[in-house]
Parts: structure tokens; sequence; C-alpha cells
């Protein structure tokens, strides 16, 4: 297996739901790409950035893990909601 690096590119964000969603828009931008893990994105603050706060969900189904917020009501899923 090779090695995996992270790539950590700071934004500004005026708070944390803020960060979640720009977070989320440029995962889900970057799934395009091969070598990209957009499921485990996360976002921190900058001066605690030890403390890590999910992007998606973290529960793992067939194929992956659920692509809803790590907040969502309702069942985890696969598929994005139109």
């Amino acid at each position: 297996m090779s090695e995996r690096f992270v790539i950590h590119l700071p934004v500004q964000a005026r708070d944390l739901a803020g960060a979640v969603r720009l977070a989320r828009v440029v995962a889900r931008w970057a799934s395009i790409l091969p070598y990209a893990d957009p499921e485990e994105a996360t976002v921190s603050y900058e001066d605690e950035q030890g403390v890590h706060h999910r992007v998606f969900c973290d529960t793992r189904l067939p194929g992956g893990r659920c692509l809803l917020r790590a907040d969502h009501d309702g069942p985890c899923t696969r598929r994005l909601p139109r």
C-alpha cells in the first residue's frame, strides 16, 4: 500500500457551520479526482487543529460512508438527495 498524505488548505468562514458547508462543496467536487477521499473531510478551528469536526456522516455502508451531513436526520444513504 502506498503512503497517504493529507493536504491542509486553510479557508476563512464566518462560523463552523459555514466552514462545514464549504468543505462539503469542495469535498464533493474533489470526488472526481481518483486519489481524493472526500468522505474523510473534516473541519477544525485554526487555533484547535487537533479537534476535527466531520463533514459527512461517519456511518459505513456498502460501497463507502453515508454521503449525508454528519448530523443528519433519517436513514443513512450513499445517494445524494436531489
